[in-house]
């Protein structure tokens, strides 16, 4: 499909109409998702009486599957459906998981020291979230591919940049009001009306994308409609047949979700392939400047899944100490403090963005290989700071709220520095007739990077009693033990790469 090209009468501000339908589609979808994101782990622990640790990999396992998904389904968006009807499809999926979310059924309870909990109900939830699983990796990449379609890829980068930072805005609204509304909805009132109010907004997105189709102009069409048309068995044509594959995705992500140590072992198998392959094509395919470029971007790659492994704590082991480690504001639910890191990116990444500007003017800009290091070194001085509160907790193990605050800002800084060159990295370093398969290399290494985070939460864990009441003080020697471990963990790592960064930048440009 080639790029659109918007014209003076189908602008809206400067940029294409379509811009505004997939700002608002995405913000939704988003709205749903983080709102979701922001209560499972309390919902695991306090609804269904899991320990920490089954619930931590549960909620490790969802992530690693919502971020290998994407891999999929963007093949599939791109060679048979369009970007426009894999986002329709995946918008169904995520509208049928977050209905799903809402119905809670009967809360567990604790029967003779045993726990009983409700069967269906439970089924119904696993299957929600394979829902959720498989919708997101039909929309994720797609509805982003379909704003890069709306514009020239030659002549309009700057308008095209412009319009990639102004769709990221969406994004991180929703992850905000989402983690506000839902999470105190779903902590204060019930379960049902938080994930209740995720779904709503995820329909309002879908109608959103739907009702405004006709301002894309084309743009995220298949491009071989005739192929996709085309009937090849039992009478059903190639698009049905993917519609029916990724019902079938359902199924297989339902069985997963309950085999949590299958999606783990498949994961630290697959990463190895991966790895290996990336190593012999460096040394069997490539010339010497590919080789370098290639190898670093390899490297850069296993630098992100610590930097993910410690900043998607946020969902599980952080939540869980915010709850009952944090002095909260009267008012405000542990799980609303999932709406400070897409905050402060809302107020930080203009700043940062005009700091790059001017470091480069000076030429003081960091190479993407120094940028890497700090963005790692500040997740640990993030968790370094929670170690200073945990040092000065009161005689409950009640910590102030300033320092869990401290943390997610220096981690939002971490992601600045990181996240944002990552996906530049990969089409800038790969030799451009692998570029497609170490963009998804890319997307298993955020994958594996949650399985990781899974295992480090565990460590964490405080309560494998399901029901037992917590004890704050002895709560808050182990995630002070664990937050310890991973500042040092960050700073050994980060400060790696920043030794390391001289050496990688002449590697990546000899």
């Amino acid at each position: 499909m080639t790029s659109m090209v918007a014209t003076s009468s189908s602008t809206l501000m400067g940029h294409p109409r379509g811009l505004a339908v997939l700002f608002f589609a995405e913000m939704w979808e988003r709205f749903s998702f983080y709102g979701m994101r922001a209560l499972l782990i309390f919902y695991l622990t306090e609804h269904w009486l899991f320990g920490d640790s089954v619930s931590t990999g549960i909620y490790a396992a969802y992530g690693s599957m919502v971020y290998l998904m994407p891999v999929i389904g963007g093949y599939l968006a791109d060679r048979l459906l369009g970007f426009r009807k894999a986002v329709v499809f995946g918008a169904i999926l995520l509208v049928c998981g977050h209905t799903g979310m809402a119905f809670e059924g009967e809360a567990a309870r604790l029967v003779d020291g045993e726990v009983v909990r409700d069967e269906a109900a439970l089924q119904v939830f696993y299957f929600s979230l394979a829902f959720i699983i498989m919708g997101v990796g039909f929309l994720k990449s797609s509805i982003s591919n379909i704003v890069g379609q709306l514009y020239d890829r030659d002549t309009d980068t700057s308008r095209r940049d412009a319009g990639f930072t102004i769709f990221y805005m969406g994004i991180n609204l929703g992850a905000v009001s989402a983690s506000l509304l839902c999470g105190y909805l779903g902590q204060t009132y019930g379960w049902a009306y938080g994930f209740g109010l995720a779904g709503i907004g995820m329909f309002i997105g879908l109608v959103t994308f739907i009702w405004g189709r006709p301002w894309l102009e084309g743009a995220g069409e298949p491009a071989n409609p005739k192929y996709l048309a085309e009937k090849v068995v039992f009478g059903l044509n190639r698009e049905w047949l993917t519609y029916l594959g990724g019902l079938g995705g359902v199924i297989v992500a339902w069985f997963l979700m309950q085999r949590i140590g299958l999606v783990s072992g498949a994961l630290y198998l697959t990463a190895s392939i991966a790895a290996a392959g990336v190593i012999y094509y460096a040394w069997s395919k490539c010339d010497v400047r590919e080789r370098g470029r290639l190898l670093v971007l390899l490297f850069l790659t296993a630098v992100s899944v610590v930097f993910w492994a410690l900043f998607e704590q946020a969902g599980s082991s952080l939540n869980l100490f915010t709850e009952r480690n944090i002095l909260l504001p009267s008012g405000v639910q542990a799980s609303q403090l999932q709406s400070l890191n897409p905050a402060f990116i809302i107020m930080l990444a203009p700043l940062f963005s005009m700091l790059w500007v001017g470091l480069a003017r000076r030429g003081w800009e960091p190479s993407l290989p120094a940028k890497f290091g700090f963005g790692v070194l500040q997740a640990g001085l993030g968790f370094g700071a929670l170690v200073i509160g945990c040092s000065q907790a009161d005689s409950a193990g009640q910590v102030a709220f300033m320092w869990i605050a401290l943390a997610y800002l220096l981690h939002t800084t971490g992601e600045l520095c990181l996240s944002p060159i990552g996906l530049s990295a990969v089409t800038s370093l790969s030799p451009v007739r692998i570029v497609g398969s170490m963009m998804g290399i890319w997307f298993l290494s955020s994958a594996f990077a949650h399985t990781v985070a899974g295992l480090i939460a565990q460590t964490a864990s405080v309560s494998e009693s399901p029901g037992a009441e917590i004890d704050a003080v002895q709560s808050l020697a182990i995630y002070g033990d664990t937050f310890e471990f991973l500042l040092y963990v960050g700073a050994v790592v980060g400060v790696g790469v920043l030794l390391l960064s001289p050496w990688l930048k002449r590697a990546m440009e000899r």
